[in-house]
């Protein structure tokens, strides 16, 4: 049976020491932030997850969600109690703004309570926080009166929210939707049409489902330019406030799939149902990027969740399985077999586990600092600076950071040997679920190709070079022990800006050359602001273990990590660079016919 400790020290590491978040208590968006506030959080967040998340991961593994003929669907058994004190502690309203019912705590604490339940289970996870990407796209797009009908009940959770994107024919390329959106003269419309792979599409766990549903109208555009963006509710909305008749949206089936099965993956048939629209007509991709980029900031959470709960499983059977002796001699003479911990093909794995899972920590957390920063601060510039920082590293916080999560999570499985290939201890259900990670909200491919095609460009790439300014100070103001590790990111870095470099002299003439190399230059992105955390990790443990604090293993084990990043994750940028240069040619030289397998 697997088990699940929130990792709450590190957390608590990176929030009060890394980031410093107390500090910033005085500035708008922060007031809540008191070094109290934060430890009592955090503590109970993890005590939460742990305790009454943990134990039904693997029942809704089993049972899954169950449709019934009238289109209903049930969650598994214990999700509703479960959901029900979420609710109750008032963990929905953490980050929301007060006037709406919010408790308006920063979103970094959010973040971190993110994690811990999507650690102790994914797809519980999974309907408050897409909730979340409806209430953002709301609160930027929406009316007042849409406001003021829908958001209260959405943030307390009472009502929770979908976004219905992709249909049979589409899913990247959101031109090619058929879904029909019909003007009903008093300031409704029809909405016909069939939505697939909608995650929280229908359940029992709240009274309400607000669907925001991407559409088109009468003459619009047959491309991207014709998309427009409704809400359209499970039950209609009375004038009162009071939920009214039921609205002409059904689940038509629950999708089987490899994973995260929970969580109902649902077909959804729209056959006349009355929606609003949100915002202007046509301009509904404006309001889908600001779901997809809540959403995506939250997907690569879970990909560092699944493999945090893999790792710490891992670790836990590695310190008690016992197989053959320690290279260098019987670590324990009085057993027959030492512990497999002592072997270094499983510390390695176990180490690429620490370092990616605490790196990763820091980055998304520090990337929720930005968050708060850029919807809080009053300097423009500041805020503008937050905001261009963020969209450059959403891409490579879910890319980079689910792929990774996934790779770490298949490990953690090869350290239980065929032990993780059997169900009973969970580790074939954290790979599983860690799958889907690198494709919903934009699969990988297009998430390099954000990076690479519209971020790096953005503003005559004054977000990139900002990026790689913020690099070289960090590594020109490294000093003594760790110096090597400020060497070892200043060439990690100056790879990166080299590929950068090719592509402006290469993308151009020949655009393939761009998507080619994309994935690489996501992945050398991803070491690098890595590495720019685990170098101020190394600074920050480096100052603690100097003054003799009480807990000096935890500093030093942080030290150590530091080291082996930098040792064995950021020589990979010189063979990324490689790869990148090496264009397209060889990519896109075979006719299709050779991909056939021959007779």
């Amino acid at each position: 049976m697997p088990t699940y400790t929130a990792p709450t020290r590190d957390a608590k590491f990176i929030v009060n020491e890394l980031l410093d978040l107390a500090s910033y208590g005085n500035r708008p968006g922060f007031e809540a932030a008191t070094p109290d506030l934060i430890d009592t959080l955090i503590d109970e967040a993890g005590k939460f997850a742990s305790e009454v998340l943990q134990p039904l991961n693997q029942v809704g593994d089993r049972e899954g969600c169950t449709r019934h003929p009238d289109g209903s669907v049930t969650t598994p058994t214990g999700f509703k109690a479960a959901f029900d004190q979420y609710v109750a502690a008032g963990w929905s309203t953490l980050s929301q703004p007060a006037e709406l019912g919010g408790q308006d705590v920063p979103h970094v604490l959010g973040f971190v309570l993110e994690e811990f339940v999507s650690s102790a289970n994914h797809s519980f996870g999974m309907y408050p926080g897409l909730t979340n990407g409806a209430v953002s796209a709301l609160l930027a797009f929406g009316s007042d009166e849409l406001k003021n009908r829908y958001l209260p009940n959405m943030i307390a959770n009472r009502w929770l929210g979908t976004m219905n994107l992709t249909e049979p024919q589409c899913g990247t390329d959101l031109g090619l939707i058929r879904t029909k959106a019909e003007p009903q003269g008093d300031g409704t419309y029809a909405i016909t049409g069939t939505k697939i792979f909608i995650s929280a599409g229908e359940h029992d766990l709240s009274e309400n489902i607000i669907h925001l549903v991407l559409a088109k109208t009468p003459g619009a555009p047959d491309s991207s330019k014709g998309i427009s963006l409704f809400v359209v509710p499970k039950f209609l909305v009375n004038d009162d406030g009071t939920l009214g008749a039921r609205n002409a949206v059904q689940c038509g089936s629950i999708e089987h799939k490899m994973g995260i099965h929970g969580n109902a993956t649902c077909v959804m048939n729209y056959d006349g149902a009355t929606g609003w629209l949100v915002g202007e007509e046509m301009k509904g991709l404006a309001a889908m990027f600001v779901m997809m980029n809540a959403a995506r900031l939250g997907v690569g959470i879970q990909g560092l969740a699944q493999a945090e709960a893999a790792y710490q499983n891992a670790v836990a059977y590695a310190r008690e399985r016992r197989q053959g002796r320690a290279l260098t001699g019987p670590r324990d003479p009085e057993a027959k077999a030492d512990a497999i911990i002592v072997h270094p093909d499983v510390r390695r794995m176990l180490m690429d586990a620490k370092a990616y899972t605490e790196g990763m920590r820091a980055l998304y957390l520090w990337a929720a600092l930005q968050v708060d920063i850029a919807h809080n601060s009053d300097d423009a510039d500041e805020r503008t600076a937050a905001d261009d920082l963020l969209g450059l590293l959403t891409p490579v916080i879910k890319g980079y950071g689910t792929d990774k999560g996934f790779a770490v999570a298949v490990d953690m499985q090869q350290v239980f040997g065929g032990h993780g290939y059997i169900a009973e201890w969970g580790m074939e259900q954290f790979v599983r679920d860690a799958r889907i990670t690198q494709i919903y909200e934009g699969t990988n491919g297009i998430q390099a190709m954000d990076l690479c095609g519209r971020k790096l460009a953005s503003k005559g790439g004054a977000a990139i070079q900002a990026f790689f300014r913020m690099i070289d100070d960090e590594v020109a103001g490294t000093e003594g022990d760790l110096a090597p590790m400020a060497e070892a990111l200043g060439k990690a870095v100056g790879e990166q800006k080299a590929a950068t470099m090719w592509f402006m002299q290469n993308a151009m003439a020949n655009p393939e050359n761009l998507g080619a190399g994309a994935h690489h230059y996501l992945h050398i992105m991803g070491v690098v602001s890595l590495g720019l955390m685990w170098l101020r990790m190394a600074k920050l443990a480096t100052a603690r273990l100097a003054a003799g604090p009480d807990d000096a293993a935890f500093y030093q084990a942080k030290v150590t990590t530091a080291r082996y990043f930098f040792e064995r994750y950021v020589p990979d940028a010189g063979a990324l660079r490689q790869k990148i240069e090496a264009g397209s040619d060889a990519v896109m030289a075979l006719d299709e016919d050779a991909f056939l397998t021959a007779a």
